[in-house]
């Protein structure tokens, strides 16, 4: 006893002694300060904004440290996992009623490591917060025109003079970027609300507008009785690619998933509830697209794959009904578009972008950042035909994919399961996750090698000519992408084992626990005044520190 005394005694002071190292440190580094604050006044004016745009408690973490840890990266704590299985069925509900699930599947029917991940979804995140507001806006060009009269497009001047857009878009597209912001603003584990009511609102929306257009025709309409225009090989592989298209509809959700089961009360409450809302949801929503569109053949004598252009020719009877039933319904849409845009895009950007620059960044300001990017490009050019589009979306899922097979073989076979939290946050040898100087090689070429197969059929995909083969691999982009990168994955580690798999890769086991966070911070505290946490016992050292 005498002897586990003193040496907690010696561990006490020898933190004391680093605390008051540490302090002698911050009061010279303090005085350096005072010394360069006398220069000159726009020096001082620049280091003053510097630190007001620090994240509160990364001013004393070393460059390492802040790439790992901040308030939104740490493992979140009890009080903040408060999603439950009912919160992950309203958000998956929430997120397949939108416009572009409705669309996805009626092209075809017309046609008969950690860094780069980090920074692709950052990219890409931003581009798609783009385009699904320019959908948005569609949506609030017809509650306007519901209010103010279906000429109000020709009545406002057209300063703009572009084939994508006119004035009368850019002002709507702008109102419905602007009621988004809000919501932005909202932090991960309260912005389930929003869901919640958006999987009340949305569906209603979706259906009552499917019962609309069928009740206007009188049926289904010619697309859904007739023929298929295409037969053997030719209706096998426009099979495939429109399941491709529905994949890409929401690979960007496959990979942003763990944004949002972090925050999951129990491991179980984010398990089967998703695993049958999803495809259950999104297969619902692709359906009512297609009865739409081919209940307005009967309509008007054409076929409209965009759902929106239908509820415009709603517009066209002046009824008073018609015009509330129209601004109803856009409001149903829109509101979909903005829990879309938050769960797959803003909240994905927000963390990644927390993730490259923790000091300065946390959720809420790479959310707002990603709006405004999502504004500066424009995308409503990328929306010029039903082609660009969904050859757009392949393209996107190619990068998807791969990154989703290596996540997948690093976790389920090489790893088990079994993750050490706290190795994930120390940026040194002792963990084991460090690889070679912080960067998996293996992954980065895994990840390469899922994307390559794919690349000369995307070159055919923009109009060039490649060799059909490769245009049928391009056609499976993204299990091609997603067997390759996994495959390679697992090849590179049974070459060039890692020290961060759990076990032999092949042994039939599973490894994945349960890890309590709540003294994190504590932990955190210790290893950044190089105490070794696994080595101190009792309460006082973490007091101390």
């Amino acid at each position: 006893m005498a002897a586990a005394k003193k040496s907690d005694v010696d561990v006490q002071q020898n933190t004391s002694s680093e605390e008051s190292d540490f302090q002698k440190n911050e009061t010279d580094f303090s005085s350096m300060e005072n010394e360069d604050l006398k220069g000159p006044a726009q020096i001082g004016k620049l280091h003053r904004l510097i630190k007001l745009l620090e994240i509160r408690g990364t001013e004393h973490l070393s460059s390492s440290q802040l790439f790992l840890y901040n308030e939104d990266l740490r493992p979140l704590e009890e009080k903040r996992r408060l999603w439950s299985w009912f919160n992950f069925v309203c958000f998956w509900l929430a997120d397949s009623v939108n416009l572009n699930t409705l669309q996805i599947a009626n092209p075809p029917l017309a046609s008969g490591g950690s860094l780069w991940p980090v920074i692709n979804r950052v990219f890409m995140a931003c581009v798609w917060f783009g385009v699904q507001s320019s959908i948005g806006g569609q949506c609030m060009q017809l509650m306007l025109k519901a209010i103010f009269g279906n000429d109000l497009d020709t009545r406002i001047h057209d300063t703009i003079h572009s084939d994508a857009i006119d004035s009368f878009g850019v002002l709507s597209f702008f109102i419905f970027w602007i009621c988004q912001l809000p919501f932005i603003y909202m932090h991960p584990h309260t912005v389930r609300h929003l869901f919640t009511v958006k999987a009340l609102i949305c569906p209603f929306a979706a259906f009552g507008f499917l019962i609309w257009t069928m009740a206007k025709a009188g049926g289904a309409g010619p697309v859904v009785r007739q023929p298929s225009k295409v037969h053997g090989s030719t209706l096998a592989w426009t099979f495939i690619k429109a399941t491709m298209n529905s994949l890409a509809n929401f690979s960007t959700l496959v990979i942003n998933d763990p944004d949002f089961t972090r925050m999951s009360k129990t491991p179980r409450s984010a398990t089967w509830s998703q695993l049958l809302t999803i495809p259950i949801c999104f297969s619902i929503t692709c359906l009512i697209g297609i009865l739409v569109s081919s209940a307005s053949t009967i309509l008007y004598g054409t076929t409209y794959w965009d759902p929106l252009d239908v509820l415009e020719r709603f517009l066209d009877s002046e009824k008073s009904g018609s015009r509330a039933g129209v601004f109803f319904v856009a409001l149903g849409f829109a509101l979909a578009q903005v829990g879309t845009n938050i769960s797959a895009n803003s909240i994905s950007a927000g963390t990644d972008m927390t993730a490259l620059l923790p000091k300065f960044m946390n959720i809420r300001r790479g959310g707002f950042i990603c709006a405004f990017i999502g504004f500066a490009i424009c995308p409503w050019n990328l929306l010029t035909s039903s082609s660009m589009f969904t050859t757009y979306l392949s393209a996107y899922a190619v990068f998807l994919s791969a990154i989703a097979g290596v996540v997948f073989c690093d976790y389920y076979i090489c790893k088990k399961g079994c993750v050490i939290l706290r190795d994930l946050y120390v940026a040194d040898n002792s963990s084991k996750y460090y690889f070679w100087h912080g960067i998996n090689l293996r992954a980065y070429a895994a990840y390469i090698c899922g994307i390559l197969p794919n690349i000369v059929g995307f070159v055919g995909a923009t109009g060039h000519t490649v060799p059909v083969g490769a245009s049928y691999v391009y056609d499976l982009s993204f299990i091609t992408g997603y067997l390759s990168s996994a495959a390679v994955y697992l090849v590179l580690n049974l070459i060039w084992p890692s020290r961060a798999n759990s076990g032999k890769i092949f042994e039939k086991k599973w490894l994945e626990e349960w890890q309590e966070v709540e003294d994190f911070d504590e932990f955190f505290r210790l290893k950044y005044h190089g105490v070794d946490p696994e080595k101190v016992d009792g309460t006082d050292v973490l007091t101390s520190v």
